[in-house]
């Protein structure tokens, strides 16, 4: 597993790049309603801006801003 070093800035922009594990699939632009779905639904529970969105077929580049006094980008939406 690769160790990461990750800065945490309160109200940070982060690029982010989301890989499918099958890198032949084209899921994400197959089922682009369902991620745009997901994505309203964690923007309801943990509000955060999207600068940039670039969804590809097998990945995805995305540029975010947390809000002033959040810098927990990597909790799941379960709150874990």
């Amino acid at each position: 597993m690769v160790l990461y070093r990750r800065n945490r800035v309160a109200g940070g922009t982060y690029f982010f790049t989301v890989t499918l594990r099958d890198r032949s699939s084209d899921a994400l632009v197959r089922h682009v309603g369902l991620l745009r779905n997901a994505f309203r639904t964690v923007l309801a529970e943990r509000p955060f801006t999207i600068d940039a969105i670039v969804i590809l077929p097998d990945h995805l580049h995305a540029v975010w801003t947390l809000p002033d006094g959040d810098a927990d980008y990597t909790r799941d939406a379960g709150g874990r």
